[in-house]
């Protein structure tokens, strides 16, 4: 293993997913001790009203969002690696016109369907004003722009430093509502006023890295992306992709609170952020992986060897971490969300199973649309998407919260199995060609 550190690429991959696991590490910290705040002050039943509420507003910004960061690596990255400015600035133009009209438009849309559908999903009627509200976050939630120009000018370092302020700011706050006892809407407005400003945080770091690399004259918003030939068409594949990803975290636990009630999304959000831990390795090197492939030559072994080396990195990493969670995770429950929230533990042994899954997958997304198959992903989603939704009513009604866990489980194994036959196919053609 010695000479995989002289390669260049993988001490890139390192350098930079080291940054952001120091930034995970802290907000992951903190994002518990949000989590046990709330759920101690609240109890189970309106801490799961908390989650019904915030997840609804992620599950609408996921649907209609574009994630235009993907967009902009994919032309800008390549651009930039060649000296070249002009397609990078026309991706990111593109990617702020994408954000701006999504933003407002998915604002619009959950605003009106909140009160017709949001008792199909457990929020209840007295709560559907404060929904509503938090609704106006989605213009600057996920702010996807900044990530991609972030990424794209190689400042993982800037990433990292925002992404603890969130979950820090979060934390203290509701350690000190905690204490005075705050009532409900006050925890909602936590969230609210700490999504707000680490979006605001996010924008103003990427403005200021283009304006002090001399980049920002010449981006305009466009929809009309002449200068990157298949622009629309990424970018629509990747907006259904990561509308189909929003259905395995916010929309599953809505579907979950539908079907089982608030206290069930609360018992399953709970397991679901500690399976989760297990798996930021797969997160973060995924999350790196993607702006160094595409500045590779894909026809040569250098990629896919980097992707090999990646994946046992991630893996091993993860497999420790899930050994930690399997051993003490009853433990750290009762610690940190008390006796009240024990049952998710059992719902934990199942969840555990999808962050092995996505260790062992985290190449598989980036590699493919390197290739310039961002379809392949997208049908990979959508089969076990539709495969999630055919099994987890009745598995939920049978089960209980574990049920909907083992439909979770079912749906991400179906769609690694059929991205991996998939790079098996590309990596053939490539290799051939």
């Amino acid at each position: 293993m010695r000479h995989w550190f002289k390669d260049r690429h993988f001490k890139s991959l390192l350098k930079n997913s080291g940054y952001l696991a120091v930034s995970k590490a802290v907000a992951a910290v903190a994002g518990l001790a949000t989590l046990a705040f709330a759920g101690r002050s609240l109890g189970v039943l309106m801490f799961g009203m908390l989650i019904l509420i915030t997840s609804y507003a992620k599950a609408a910004s996921g649907i209609s969002k574009f994630q235009s960061w993907q967009l902009i690596v994919r032309y800008g990255g390549q651009a930039l690696e060649a000296g070249e400015t002009t397609e990078f600035k026309a991706s990111t133009g593109f990617g702020l016109a994408l954000d701006v009209v999504s933003g407002f438009g998915g604002m619009i849309l959950a605003i009106l369907l909140l009160p017709l559908i949001g008792g199909w999903f457990g929020i209840e009627d007295q709560y559907l004003v404060v929904a509503m509200l938090y609704c106006t976050l989605l213009p600057t939630m996920s702010a996807a722009v900044p990530v991609g120009v972030l990424r794209s000018l190689d400042r993982f370092d800037l990433l990292s430093w925002q992404g603890t302020a969130t979950p820090i700011a979060r934390a203290i706050l509701a350690g000190i509502a905690w204490w005075v006892d705050a009532p409900f809407e006050a925890f909602v407005a936590i969230w609210y006023v700490t999504e707000l400003g680490g979006d605001i945080y996010l924008w103003f770091l990427g403005w200021r890295e283009l304006k002090r690399r001399d980049l920002i004259k010449g981006i305009r918003p466009t929809l009309k992306p002449r200068r990157l030939p298949g622009a629309w068409r990424f970018a629509i594949h990747v907006n259904l992709t990561s509308s189909m990803t929003a259905a395995w975290g916010p929309i599953a636990r809505l579907i979950i609170g539908g079907l089982v009630g608030p206290a069930g999304a609360a018992i399953y959000r709970v397991a679901a952020s500690l399976a989760d831990s297990a798996q930021k390795p797969a997160d973060l090197l995924g999350k790196v992986y993607y702006p160094e492939v595409v500045r590779m030559d894909l026809a040569t072994k250098k990629p896919w060897k980097l992707m090999w080396r990646g994946t046992v990195l991630a893996t091993t990493l993860g497999v420790l971490t899930g050994l930690v969670l399997l051993v003490a995770g009853r433990w750290v429950v009762d610690t940190i969300f008390g006796a009240e929230f024990l049952p998710a533990y059992p719902v934990l042994l199942v969840l555990i199973i999808a962050p092995f899954l996505a260790m062992i997958s985290f190449p598989l997304v980036p590699m493919l649309y390197a290739l310039d198959r961002p379809d392949a992903p997208l049908k990979a989603r959508l089969i076990g998407t539709i495969l999630y939704f055919a099994v987890v009513a009745p598995l939920a009604w049978r089960f209980g919260v574990i049920g909907a866990a083992i439909a979770f489980v079912i749906g991400v194994a179906a769609m690694v199995a059929i991205q991996a036959v998939q790079l098996v196919g590309e990596y053939r053609r490539v290799r051939a060609r």
